[in-house]
């Protein structure tokens, strides 16, 4: 079963296949992505790894936590589930809830 990995601390050089590679020493490496601002399309300093198998993912946990990587220590865990991004009906998001369009008395 495949593991998902939280990769911090990462140079904002770091390109996607660097990140593969460096995780390639602990096993199969089934996707590696360095997340990227929208706008700017600058690094945020994290990424995410996929491991092919449970164990491959924590012997990169035990090996790699705390190790340098270009000139940076970064921080390994097992990712948490993404939580839900969806804007709320409540409070001041305005253009959701439609209030810009509501006449005002």
């Amino acid at each position: 079963m495949a593991i998902k990995l939280y990769v911090g601390g990462l140079a904002y050089s770091v390109t996607d296949q660097q990140l593969n590679d460096f995780f390639a020493t602990e096993g199969k490496v089934t996707s590696a992505v360095v997340i990227k601002d929208r706008d700017s399309g600058q690094s945020k300093g994290f990424g995410f790894v996929e491991m092919e198998d449970d164990q491959a993912g924590q012997n990169a946990i035990k090996s790699l936590d705390g190790k340098e990587f270009n000139g940076r220590s970064i921080s390994v865990n097992q990712a948490r589930p993404q939580e839900d991004r969806r804007p709320s009906h409540g409070g001041n998001n305005r253009s959701f809830n439609g209030d810009r369009n509501r006449r005002r008395y």
